[in-house]
């Protein structure tokens, strides 16, 4: 599986959880590194917003 989302595009989550509270998170992460596909096959990201950085799986975000 390729990638959908290159280095520095702009992502949010889909489903938002615990880090949109009083972390001040935005809501729009950067994308800030392409990780490889875990045992399932889905390609996973490294993004970041302000000083709150993640690792979450393509399924989990979407395009601004």
């Amino acid at each position: 599986m390729s990638h959908k989302f290159k280095v520095r595009q702009l992502v949010r989550l889909k489903q938002p959880g615990f880090s949109h509270g009083p972390t001040g998170s935005t809501g729009i992460y950067e994308v800030v590194r392409l990780m490889p596909a875990d045992q399932t096959g889905e390609v996973s990201y490294r993004i970041k917003s302000g000083f709150i950085e993640r690792a979450v799986r393509e399924s989990e975000i979407q395009g601004t």
